[in-house]
């Protein structure tokens, strides 16, 4: 069951079908005071407990539990993180043993903090939850999975979506600023995502499905089209936001990997967090670090649209392909920290291919390149309208406005390519040779990002 706008009901209302944890959606104006109906329509007479800090307690918690008192529900005592509530372990051992002994099915009304903790809490009680939104700030409400900071790193927990999402717009549309702008650059990444795919399909590492690529980057361009809106917070140009995160979740539900919505940009991020970046004392936010990951990965996505990787010898880039023991030498340098450089191996390891694979990789990127060349010229959005719409939605542009210098950007492509198994454009600047050529070029004078 579903509530959205026009033609996005009969998308989303697909969406639902092939998703694997969320049954009901609801978006729209005015609906918070609606979350009774779909919690007894999942999960009966069952009691609720809400889960929801200070600040989203007063944006809608209070709403729900005056909604739910209303309709004679059964409500346990509500669970109130403070101001500073964080995703870390240990506010999910606090969360957990505040609810083991409460038999409830929990309600998170927040935004990507609150969603996850509960997630991960209510999978380790073996229970279904229901998530209120409170702001569009990420993807993850309808995602699988628990992004939790634990042992020093930022990991992600298998767990399922939420069994419920209620999205009110007039609620995130008073979202605290910039809070929709992390999640339009996170939604905008889509895009660049989508680009990885393709590569990784033409290259024989990962097919494309149709209806799971269909569900993210069907109406993309449409979900971002009106970045000055999510600006001003308006709810309409927030319905289109909205839309597309939960559309991102419901395609890696149904995909059962991130692969949908992250690719190159998302493990800037990644490697960002993994190495604890603060900036002026905080750590910048996902959105905002996926927004500069998105900018770095289509600098390099266009450095290759203007190659004729026809032109590339694969005997020589096959005899310069290293053994795996010298890759492991390279993170060691590369990464110091050995948590960090550990994880790199691990997940290096995977994804590199011996000799002969690797041959066949270039030479059917080779044979198809004109073909994949003009599908990826026209899917991508260029690197000049990109940044133009993160400026309009609020976000950052410049990597030294959430800290980073271009000197670190630079290393961070190296670093970026090993802490995760997906292929990317990453990957493909690396296989053919031109990677160390490429960033060259993108950091000279001229360049996506010159001096």
């Amino acid at each position: 069951m579903s509530a959205s706008s026009g033609s996005t009901t009969a998308l989303l209302e697909k969406a639902l079908r092939a998703a694997r944890d969320t049954r009901r959606a609801i978006v729209g104006r005015a609906v918070v005071s609606q979350a009774p109906g779909p919690f007894a329509a999942e999960f009966g007479d069952a009691s609720a407990v809400l889960v929801s800090d200070l600040n989203t307690f007063n944006a809608a918690g209070r709403t729900v539990l005056d909604a739910f008192r209303r309709e004679g529900l059964a409500l346990a005592e509500p669970f109130q993180f403070g101001i500073d509530v964080y995703a870390g372990y240990d506010d999910v051992e606090k969360l957990e043993a505040a609810l083991a002994d409460v038999d409830a099915i929990p309600v998170a009304v927040g935004s990507g903090t609150i969603n996850d903790l509960t997630k991960l809490v209510a999978h380790r009680l073996r229970r279904p939850y229901m998530s209120v939104a409170t702001a569009a700030s990420m993807d993850g409400y309808t995602a699988f999975g628990a992004s939790i900071t634990h042992n020093g790193s930022k990991q992600t927990f298998d767990c399922p979506a939420p069994r419920v999402v209620v999205a009110d717009l007039d609620v995130i549309a008073h979202a605290p600023a910039p809070m929709n702008s992390w999640g339009y650059a996170d939604l905008l990444a889509k895009n660049v995502a989508g680009a990885d795919w393709i590569l990784a399909d033409a290259a024989g590492v990962e097919p494309i499905d149709a209806d799971v690529w269909e569900t993210v980057q069907g109406r993309l361009r449409e979900w971002v089209g009106d970045p000055s809106g999510i600006a001003r917070n308006d709810p309409e140009s927030v319905q289109g936001l909205v839309d597309g995160l939960l559309m991102s979740g419901f395609a890696m539900q149904a995909h059962q990997t991130s692969r949908p919505a992250s690719g190159a940009d998302h493990q800037f991020s990644h490697l960002w967090d993994m190495q604890h970046h603060t900036f002026e004392g905080v750590a910048p936010s996902h959105g905002f670090k996926v927004g500069i990951g998105t900018l770095a990965s289509l600098a390099l996505h266009e450095d290759l649209l203007a190659r004729d990787l026809r032109d590339v010898d694969v005997d020589r880039a096959v005899a310069a392909w290293p053994v795996f023991e010298q890759v492991e030498r390279r993170i060691h340098d590369l990464f110091g920290d050995e948590s960090l450089a550990a994880k790199a191996v691990k997940e290096t390891r995977v994804k590199h291919v011996p000799p002969d694979e690797l041959r066949e990789q270039l030479l059917q990127l080779k044979a198809v390149w004109p073909e994949l060349r003009n599908r990826l010229k026209n899917h991508l959005i260029p690197s000049a309208e990109v940044r133009s719409m993160l400026r309009a939605a609020g976000c950052p542009t410049r990597p030294e406005e959430i800290g980073i210098s271009r000197e670190r950007l630079r290393v961070s492509y190296d670093q970026a390519y090993y802490i995760r198994r997906r292929f990317t454009v990453l990957d493909v600047a690396r296989r053919f040779g031109i990677f160390d050529d490429a960033l060259d070029r993108i950091f000279a004078p001229g360049g996506a990002f010159a001096p």
